[in-house]
């Protein structure tokens, strides 16, 4: 069955494979082009430089019109990002529109993880620290980086 939704998945698909964005990669669920499995990289540079993030993306049949449900697999220490992998941004909430394919979510994550908004935070402890004590902010994020190495998924 090809519906609308599935068409531009397979588009957004082949477009990550022919032009990948530098420290991003998804691909469909071999069995469920509604469902697909997503890795970040740590931006280089910041704190979380090195890490490989995993993420899943669930799609209705109404994207692209209706963004996707977007988790991080991995253990995350982020002022935007929940502890059950949820993540707080806005083109994922009420600034999502259909320009925005796979590409674009994955890269605004990824650009995220280096620049939160701890103004509108998931995590208030990690948006507190942000604030307060970028040091051990950063220490927090170094030890997840280093979990994402050994498989620290939750």
């Amino acid at each position: 069955m090809s519906t609308p939704a599935r068409k531009r998945l397979m588009r957004d698909f082949k477009r990550l494979q022919q032009d990948p964005p530098q420290g991003v990669n998804g691909s469909p669920n071999p069995d469920n082009i509604m469902t697909w499995n997503a890795v970040i990289i740590g931006p280089e540079d910041t704190p979380w430089d090195g890490g490989t993030f995993k993420l899943t993306l669930e799609f209705t049949e109404e994207y692209p019109n209706k963004a996707p449900v977007v988790k991080f697999k991995s253990h995350m220490y982020h002022p935007n990002i929940y502890n059950d992998g949820g993540i707080c941004l806005d083109i994922l909430q009420n600034q999502w529109s259909p320009i925005y394919d796979v590409a674009a979510i994955l890269t605004s994550i990824q650009s995220l993880l280096s620049d939160p908004n701890p103004n509108s935070p998931a995590n208030s402890e990690a948006a507190r620290l942000y604030n307060e004590n970028r040091r051990e902010y950063n220490r927090k994020v170094r030890e997840v980086v280093e979990g994402s190495w050994v498989g620290g998924d939750t």
